[in-house]
């Protein structure tokens, strides 16, 4: 009988995921899998305790990003060769949405889980993190981090939308050092984005070239450009044009990638406060697998 840690955010989202606890042990019972549940905390002390004593066939992950980034870090920086499944809980939920995941159809994916249907996906390393969706630094991310925690559970994903667009008048470039597989060169934006998935913020039409296991970043950046320039581009996005063809916008891949600003500036590592620049970010290849549909 094959056995699954549940750890779950019980403050993620609506709060509401422990409602559906007993309907998932009931649906890994009927395949004669035991789930075990496992509430998450800030801290997490111990989860590596739990993993070792239990020995878990696989790892279930019910959050959001940024509590599937704290679970990715736990399993890489402890050597956990063990599957991740996502069940997305949160009020940002792109790296689950990149694979299609949703509670629409969580009795089909309880069958993949059970029968271990995985992929390598590649993650992104900044020191001593892991981020398995997104970094990013700039204008944008002082933003997301402004962000009334009260605001995204009434609104969700557009509670970054709203903050975003009544800040754009205040939005300034910054100069920036930017070096790419060894091309290093100036350049001066408004904010960079380094991503794993095809999915940033909720939108489907930013990393339109990214995949989970080319052992490459894809590297988004808006340059400087006019207020009229920036709220173009705002409005283009969020009604889901591709950025790729907007002029502001230079898309990069790259396995490594170093940014650095004379200025202090914060950076965002799925959706947490990262580490101020420099930041040195590298793909690594087939760091975890993760159960698909």
């Amino acid at each position: 009988m094959k056995k699954f840690v549940l750890a779950y955010n019980p403050v993620s989202g609506d709060a509401m995921f422990k409602k559906k606890l007993d309907m998932l042990i009931m649906l890994f019972q009927e395949r004669s899998c035991i789930l075990i549940p496992y509430r998450t905390s800030l801290t997490n002390e111990d989860f590596c305790t739990v993993i070792n004593g239990i020995k878990p066939d696989g790892i279930i992950i019910a959050g959001g990003d940024g509590t599937l980034n704290q679970v990715v870090n736990l399993v890489i920086k402890n050597k956990f060769d063990i599957p991740l499944a996502i069940l997305p809980s949160g009020t940002s939920n792109d790296f689950a949405s990149s694979l299609s995941l949703n509670f629409t159809g969580v009795a089909e994916y309880v069958d993949s889980i059970a029968a271990q249907k995985i992929i390598p996906v590649d993650v992104g390393c900044v020191g001593d993190k892991y981020f398995i969706n997104v970094a990013s630094a700039g204008m944008l991310t002082s933003v997301a981090h402004d962000v009334d925690r009260r605001l995204k559970m009434t609104f969700g994903k557009l509670a970054y939308y709203l903050r975003g667009i009544g800040e754009l008048p205040k939005f300034r470039a910054l100069d920036m050092t930017l070096e790419t597989d060894g091309q290093k060169r100036q350049i001066s934006a408004f904010f960079v984005l380094i991503v794993n998935s095809n999915v940033v913020a909720g939108l489907k039409n930013v990393s339109v070239k990214a995949k989970l296991n080319d052992g490459k970043l894809d590297l988004i950046m808006l340059k400087q450009c006019s207020l009229p320039e920036l709220v173009a581009f705002t409005a283009e996005t969020v009604a889901g044009k591709a950025v790729i063809n907007n002029k502001n916008i230079e898309y990069i891949q790259a396995e490594n990638i170093i940014l650095n600003c004379d200025k202090q500036v914060e950076s965002d590592i799925d959706g947490e406060t990262g580490p101020i620049l420099p930041m040195h970010i590298k793909s690594i290849k087939s760091a975890v697998n993760i159960y698909i549909k």
